[in-house]
């Protein structure tokens, strides 16, 4: 047999192998790129939930209730600033999820003070619809709660496959994504005032 054919076979078949392996990290980054934006999806499909539901809430609160204009004009005016912004997962930023975190909190700002305002209409508060809207809201805020959580989860999974080494010498063009952080102060009671 020939001599030289041993060693180029081992060459070939190293490279095959390694070729293998760095698609194979290739893949698995692309994977796990695909569920960031897919939990992403989750958790604004959740804060669409809550939109929508919110101007049923603000209908029926109309309707049973003549009160404070400007407590509803807030949710409405909260409602619109949340449903502007939006974010590409693909190239999620800190300042970015700030923002959509700011938003959003304008929104669970104004729907507690409508709420709270709620509370001196006993036949408002005695209304199926109401009560109903208002469970489905309670609902729909565990539901962001569980996505967001979630949306963490992923992002920890995939941060964690492309830094580690030696994936991250193959995987240069994929970058870290940030968590969804609490705003500042979301460590702090809300307070509520009747």
């Amino acid at each position: 047999m020939r001599k030289w054919l041993l060693p180029v076979g081992i060459i070939v078949g190293l490279i095959l192998v390694i070729g293998f392996y760095v698609v194979g990290i290739q893949n698995t980054a692309i994977t796990k790129s695909q569920a960031v934006n897919k939990s992403w999806g989750d958790v604004q499909t959740s804060y669409q939930r809550r939109n929508d539901l919110i101007g049923n809430l603000v209908n029926t609160v109309k309707g049973a209730a003549d009160f404070e204009k400007s407590t509803l004009e807030a949710v409405i005016s909260a409602r619109a600033k949340a449903t502007q912004t939006t974010i590409d997962p693909t190239n999620v930023t800190s300042e970015q999820l700030a923002q959509f975190n700011q938003a959003q909190s304008g929104v669970s700002s104004a729907l507690s003070r409508l709420l709270v305002t709620v509370e001196a209409y006993p036949e408002l508060k005695a209304n199926q619809n109401f009560l109903k809207l208002q469970d489905e809201l309670a609902s729909t805020e565990n539901t962001i709660q569980t996505a967001r959580v979630r949306f963490n989860e992923t992002i920890e999974v995939y941060n964690n496959h492309i830094l580690k080494f030696p994936n991250n010498l193959f995987l240069g063009k994929y970058k870290e994504k940030p968590f969804f952080d609490a705003e500042p102060g979301a460590e702090k009671a809300p307070e509520v005032k009747f």
